[in-house]
């Protein structure tokens, strides 16, 4: 069993940056493909970063591309979404989800653990 916990989310004007942070369990975490997804009100989940085991492979959804930084720190089982020029439609919950077999890359049935996710809110 792998728990994921997600923090860092919150209300920023736009135009301001966030950076979340996921967590999680287990011995092989540098093993783990990580993702983040986000859901706004009314939404279907959707796609924003990915970030592959070693590190080296990152994807993003155009939405967030050029505002948006997906990085890994495997020495503290982390995995940070930097937020930059944030935008009122960014505003959603942020759900971060791995894939302890290192192959899942953007879509979300690749995933079979996810965090509870963190309310991002930018106000206009």
């Amino acid at each position: 069993q792998v728990e994921v916990v997600e923090s860092g989310g919150g209300l920023v004007q736009a135009g301001g940056s966030l950076r979340l942070s996921c967590t999680a369990s287990g011995r092989s975490f540098s093993r783990f493909a990580t993702a983040w997804f986000r859901q706004a009100p009314g939404e279907e989940r959707e796609f924003v970063a990915h970030i592959s085991w070693s590190g080296a492979s990152t994807h993003y959804a155009d939405s967030v591309k050029g505002r948006f930084t997906i990085s890994r720190d495997n020495a503290e089982n982390t995995v940070h979404l930097q937020m930059n020029s944030l935008k009122p439609e960014d505003t959603a919950v942020y759900y971060c989800a791995v894939d302890p077999w290192g192959g899942a890359t953007i879509q979300s049935y690749e995933y079979d653990y996810w965090g509870q996710g963190t309310q991002v809110t930018v106000s206009s």
